[in-house]
């Protein structure tokens, strides 16, 4: 495509502003930004998609633009949808609307909803994809890659010392990261469709994984499904925190599991077990998670079962919250991930680095490439 000028580029990168006010809110759908200009090249119009089943980023912008879309320029981080679901397709609206010109981010990969272009182009619209194409791909990120993929972005977030180190040797963990760092969790739980934790972390924590976002009331922060894998239904009882009702909980055990103790008190998903028979099939979780229409993850359990989705190559992104603190012993972040040499360690790229007030936060993904293994002469 030809350089963007200016105006476009900034066009496009507020429309990703917006979208990223969906998160959280939108799913199984994307999170999506539009703004409008008019002939003149000024804003007329902006929206955003904030709830699945609600109107389309298009739709609302275009409301606020009213007649000075006519003529006009749209710019959209998602290649305008082209069925009729909930709400009709966006690219009908637009060119209803009569806008003379569409750009948009990202094509649209998703079978049931791809050809807005096509449609626009057939009508006379003048339509461009590609511009800002990775920012906006970064922001729905969860949502590509549950449609490219068919199961849950999953997002693994850990807090350690700067030695790597989740408690110390007698078990004690709290706190080991600061205010602002637990605070932000909270944000991630919050953008998240789902939380998982294993038996270890219900068993030593009686964790309650809902979200609480300062300066929203409860009812302004979308809760994730509290998910508890229980393989053997040994762990979650009457009382435990995650059936408090604040939030939606599932109890994922082995088919094989006595269960009767649970009757009433939480739906149940039953799985194989896997390989080794001591916890079950990750990639049948994540299966029963996708038909829950479950798009995002995050995984919050422990070293164990954090090796175990690391060994099942189904992490697709790490968020790691570092204290300037030792201990020299204690449980490390991770346990086995299967990985035995040098040469088979999972290569990550660093996305993003932040403080939050004394600590560290790392984000990274897996590299796209596999690095040589190291010279250990080296």
């Amino acid at each position: 495509m030809a350089t963007p000028a200016p105006a476009q580029t900034a066009a496009m990168r507020r429309a990703i502003q917006l979208a990223a006010r969906g998160l959280g809110h939108t799913s199984p759908n994307p999170v999506v930004g539009c703004v409008v200009l008019d002939a003149a090249g000024n804003v007329a119009g902006e929206g955003w998609h904030e709830r699945a089943g609600g109107p389309h980023a298009e739709v609302n912008a275009l409301r606020e633009a009213g007649e000075r879309a006519r003529g006009g320029t749209a710019f959209v981080t998602l290649e305008p949808c082209n069925h009729t679901g909930r709400t009709g397709p966006c690219a009908q609206a637009l060119i209803e609307a009569g806008v003379a010109r569409v750009h948009y981010a990202v094509p649209d990969p998703n079978p049931a909803a791809t050809g807005g272009s096509t449609t626009l182009a057939a009508a006379g619209v003048e339509v461009e994809g590609g511009l800002l194409a990775d920012e906006a791909a970064a922001g729905n990120e969860a949502w590509l890659t549950a449609v490219l993929r068919r199961r849950p972005f999953v997002l693994w977030k850990y807090a350690a010392t700067l030695d790597g180190r989740i408690a110390a040797a007698d078990g004690t963990s709290r706190w080991i990261t600061s205010a602002e760092s637990r605070a932000d969790v909270h944000r991630l739980r919050a953008r998240a469709d789902a939380v998982i934790v294993g038996s270890g972390t219900a068993r030593a924590d009686d964790p309650h994984l809902a979200a609480r976002v300062a300066g929203l009331t409860d009812t302004e922060v979308s809760q994730p499904l509290r998910v508890v894998i229980d393989t053997g239904a040994a762990v979650v009882k009457p009382g435990a925190r995650v059936l408090d009702g604040t939030a939606p909980t599932l109890i994922a055990v082995a088919e094989d599991a006595d269960t009767g103790h649970l009757d009433g008190i939480a739906p149940i998903v039953r799985l194989p077990r896997s390989a080794g028979g001591t916890g079950v099939h990750l990639p049948a979780l994540l299966d029963a998670l996708y038909e829950r229409d479950v798009r995002s993850v995050l995984l919050e359990g422990g070293p164990t079962l954090a090796g175990a989705f690391l060994a099942a190559h189904a992490v697709d992104k790490v968020v790691g919250y570092l204290a300037p603190v030792l201990l020299g012993a204690g449980p490390a972040a991770l346990g086995d991930a299967g990985i035995a040499t040098i040469g088979q360690a999972l290569r990550l790229e660093v996305t993003d680095t932040a403080r939050l007030g004394p600590d560290l936060r790392i984000t990274a993904t897996p590299a796209r490439h596999t690095l040589p293994p190291l010279n250990e002469e080296n």
